[in-house]
């Protein structure tokens, strides 16, 4: 996807049927996470709460509790590609969303998808992988650079899955920054990448949209004490939605992470693993609500909480 065919923020024409459509549509290729921690289910739900419609197109689906993955199973990428049809032909889209889609045959489906719909800006998230085969991280990752990095608008990541996928011989002293990252990957035809938790002194992560030649934004937030799951899923979902109702792309970054930061903040603990975020934390009752209201609080529990440091 070329850079202009691939301005994110750019407002879709509507016809004079779409008047009415309502919120706009996000089509998002994602795995099933029965956890509810991330996958197609954190998506719908992220996409939703800042105001857009997911349109979710199963890949796979994870075997997996709250606190690790212990299989993955694909879909066919035939499947796949009949889900996504389906809709691409009923419905407008404004934004498409890849998560992790379990096989190369998978990629190579989404990618030929998105050339044939090449004005559609494309954020894809990409996972840290370390539970999965060696030989199956390698195919996958190979394949993402070759058929899914040239069909990229925004590539969101982690800093450190990023600079071991993108800059495997980087030799430097100093860790790779952003722009240097954001240079591998519009090497590979993303212009532009969204590096998370980079690490800062005092307890801090830096989070920064860059393109090879400058930074385009940045969002800095405390630490949580809390061991998360589900996070790059939220935020790449929120990024998408807002991308796709209008909002221009330094705004989106910014909305999108301030918005993960409120999940993360109001994370809960389901079960016995990591803390979830809550992506509906603008929802939840505010203090003091039930005692107004005469009904008695819930019982606190210090766990299910993420707390800053």
């Amino acid at each position: 996807m070329t850079d202009s065919a691939a301005s994110p923020g750019s407002e879709p024409e509507l016809s004079d049927t779409d008047e009415d459509a309502g919120p706009a549509c996000v089509l998002v290729f994602n795995a099933n996470d029965p956890s509810g921690a991330g996958g197609l289910s954190a998506d719908a739900v992220a996409i939703a709460s800042v105001g857009a419609h997911a349109l979710p197109v199963v890949t796979g689906t994870y075997a997996r509790d709250s606190a690790e993955i212990f299989e993955h199973f694909a879909f066919d990428e035939e499947a796949v590609t009949e889900q996504a049809r389906a809709v691409l032909e009923d419905m407008a889209v404004q934004v498409i969303k890849v998560g992790f889609v379990g096989s190369p045959e998978n990629l190579s489906a989404i990618a030929e998808l998105t050339a044939d719909y090449a004005d559609l800006p494309v954020v894809a998230y990409m996972p840290n992988l370390s539970w999965w085969d060696e030989d199956q991280i390698d195919a996958y990752l190979d394949a993402f650079q070759e058929l899914m990095l040239p069909q990229t608008t925004v590539l969101v990541g982690n800093h450190s899955t990023l600079w071991r996928w993108l800059l495997p011989d980087w030799s430097s002293q100093r860790s790779p920054s952003p722009r240097d990252i954001a240079k591998a990957a519009a090497d590979k035809g993303a212009p532009y990448t969204l590096v998370t938790g980079i690490l800062l002194p005092d307890q801090h992560v830096d989070n920064v949209l860059a393109t090879p030649q400058t930074v385009l934004a940045n969002a800095r937030f405390e630490l949580f004490e809390a061991q998360f799951t589900g996070a790059g899923d939220t935020l790449a979902a929120a990024l998408a939605a807002l991308l796709a109702s209008g909002s221009e792309l330094n705004e989106a970054v910014v909305e999108a992470l301030t918005y993960l930061d409120q999940s993360l903040d109001g994370g809960f603990r389901p079960g016995m693993g990591h803390v979830l975020p809550d992506r509906m934390f603008w929802a939840q009752p505010e203090e003091g609500e039930e005692e107004a209201q005469g009904e008695e609080p819930p019982e606190a529990d210090n766990d299910a909480g993420a707390v800053r440091h």
